[in-house]
């Protein structure tokens, strides 16, 4: 087990650090339950009063914190705690425990190229063509397909898919049952369907007949930039015709559909179970909240915000925040909800008035 002293953690993170900075801590931990060798996560006010239940003799503080008062022995501020805790947290993660070295089990066709210090565990299949990174790490019983490329540095879990001809830049993270480069959902049937003609009319005409689908195969692939974390079973569909492009730094949540065609800009956050139709545009720095949902076809502006279970039918600003079932502006959403809960007693007070009304003109 790795320990760090005070001091060496508050340089790496580049804090400041009060007190005996020679502490050794080996974790971290909730200040109630923290002991002696690990650093209590104490960052607002309301937390701290927990560190006297525990038996830290160190912890992570907010700026300003008087940390003699807690009878701590050692502390370390931050102007952004939270932040902090990113550079913490890595520097405490264990890891998976998956060895080095590629498992006698594992499939690796001789035409796949792989980099150095690559780790390839139990009953993983690499097929030809496939090009693995420098000081990646391939978990058990992943699958990465025929000409995929993936990045130096990057971390498929157990159990991760990744298709034919998929393109993944550098330090990417697809944690379990993640699949990469299935076909997109295409189908057409030969005359217009019930859902073209229920679209075109705005619900006036649906179906009238029932017409077999057929399949429109996905020639596309999918191209992901560097520092793409894919949450667990999560899903990313190759294009019909050209990729599907989720940009650099993109995070998305666990259970997450990328429908086939969509583009995806750089730091994009995508929360967990949001969907997103084929052929949508998302521009940069947009968070989509949980269970929200974009229609095909549609653009979502730079740093617009989704929260959640919103479902946008239209095409979203840049900058903008929107809310609801159809998703409209935050503030706009909030004033129709309010309406919303005052119905039953302007029903009532309207069901009121008609008796005064009835009794007056001798009606009741």
């Amino acid at each position: 087990m790795t320990s760090y002293t005070v001091s060496q953690i508050a340089e790496a993170l580049g804090l400041e650090v009060f007190g005996d900075g020679s502490i050794l801590i080996s974790g971290v931990a909730e200040p109630a339950s923290a002991a002696s060798d690990e650093l209590a996560l104490a960052m607002k006010p309301e937390f701290a009063a927990g560190i006297a239940e525990g038996q830290a003799q160190a912890a992570m503080l907010w700026n300003g914190a008087d940390w003699q008062s807690y009878g701590l022995k050692a502390a370390l501020t931050a102007p952004r705690p939270r932040f902090a805790m990113s550079g913490l947290s890595a520097m405490m993660d264990k890891g998976q425990g998956y060895a080095p070295g590629i498992h006698p089990t594992a499939i690796i066709h001789d035409t796949a190229e792989i980099g150095a210090d690559v780790s390839i565990g139990p009953f993983a299949i690499v097929e030809a063509g496939a090009r693995i990174g420098a000081g990646s790490h391939i978990g058990p019983q992943c699958f990465v397909g025929w000409d995929a490329v993936i990045g130096e540095g990057s971390l498929l879990h157990t159990g991760v898919r990744i298709g034919a001809r998929v393109q993944i830049g550098a330090r990417f993270i697809a944690h379990f049952g993640a699949s990469v480069g299935a076909d997109g959902f295409s189908f057409v049937t030969p005359e217009p369907s019930g859902v073209e003609k229920a679209r075109a009319s705005l619900g006036e005409e649906g179906t009238s007949d029932v017409q077999p689908w057929a399949r429109i195969h996905s020639l596309g692939g999918v191209e992901i930039g560097d520092d793409v974390e894919l949450g667990a079973n999560s899903c990313i569909d190759r294009g019909t015709v050209r990729a599907t492009r989720v940009g650099n730094g993109v995070k998305l949540d666990n259970l997450v559909q990328i429908g086939h065609n969509v583009v995806i800009g750089d730091h994009t956050m995508v929360c967990a179970q949001v969907g997103i139709a084929g052929s949508s545009v998302i521009g940069t720095g947009v968070v989509l909240g949980g269970m929200s949902g974009v229609s095909d076809n549609l653009t979502i502006g730079d740093r617009a915000i989704l929260g959640g279970a919103s479902v946008v039918l239209s095409n979203v600003p840049a900058g903008r925040v929107v809310l609801g079932y159809p998703a409209m502006k935050m503030d706009s959403h909030i004033e129709s909800y309010k309406g919303l809960r005052r119905l039953p007693r302007l029903f009532r007070d309207v069901a009121d008035l008609k008796k005064a009304v009835s009794k007056l003109t001798g009606n009741d």
